[in-house]
């Protein structure tokens, strides 16, 4: 009512259901755990709308209106226009993103009414604007798929993330980071399985086992041959005691 605007329907039914969200986990480096992923929603009362006071107390200090850079490319090809900190958007802070940037809350028509319809932009450190989704459902989604991890805005940025929010990436969303590679190696991150091969089976020969005979007849022959031989000796040694 203050800002005469109407929330969306997803996030109104968020709303109602809780007010606000946050989340944070942490990994163990050392049996040190360390704050890592960082998932926020705004509740109501921080639902703060931007561009509206001036960034320092000095009078006459400039407001984010100001500052804005009127030779930005708005609307060119296939790129939505990007939002104005003047009277022309109306703009709400839905994630503070640990001081990296800003999600907001962008209702781009503000005049001479203000439209209904609304979208999910990232605000930069620089205050540059980068388009995230067209609704609070689509960037509920994006926010629990990239578990919160720092600096996931800037993936949907021009210039990327951080060389250290990089190496966070590749150990729990590789194949969110390594989207290039995936368009053109397709095969890269499947499992190459030939289940053919796997589960062949293998046609065994049955082996046939021959019985030996007992005793083989040149070995008869042998054995008897040496008995007779080794008595005939023992009879000679006898006989000559």
């Amino acid at each position: 009512q203050k800002n005469s605007c109407i929330l969306p329907e997803d996030l109104k039914s968020f709303y109602l259901m809780t007010d606000g969200f946050q989340m944070t986990w942490s990994v163990k480096i050392d049996d040190t755990p360390m704050p890592l992923g960082s998932m926020v929603i705004n509740s109501v009362s921080k639902l703060c709308r931007l561009g509206g006071s001036s960034m320092y107390t000095l009078p006459n200090a400039p407001s984010l209106a100001d500052l804005e850079d009127d030779t930005d490319e708005e609307g060119n090809g296939d790129k939505p226009e990007k939002p104005h900190f003047d009277s022309r958007s109306l703009i709400f802070e839905l994630d503070p993103c640990n001081g990296n940037g800003k999600v907001c809350l962008v209702y781009k028509h503000a005049k001479p009414v203000v439209s209904p319809d609304s979208e999910i932009w990232f605000l930069d450190r620089a205050l540059y604007w980068h388009f995230l989704t067209k609704t609070f459902t689509a960037y509920y989604r994006l926010l629990i798929t990239h578990l919160g991890l720092p600096q996931w805005q800037y993936a949907f940025t021009s210039y990327g993330v951080s060389p250290q929010a990089k190496q966070w990436f590749n150990m729990y969303k590789p194949i969110t980071i390594n989207t290039a590679l995936l368009s053109e190696e397709a095969d890269s991150f499947v499992n190459k399985l030939d289940p053919n091969k796997v589960f062949k089976s293998k046609n065994k020969t049955p082996v046939i086992k021959k019985k030996s005979p007992s005793q083989p007849a040149g070995s008869q022959k042998s054995h008897t041959s040496m008995t007779s031989s080794k008595t005939s000796s023992l009879g000679g040694n006898s006989s000559r005691k």
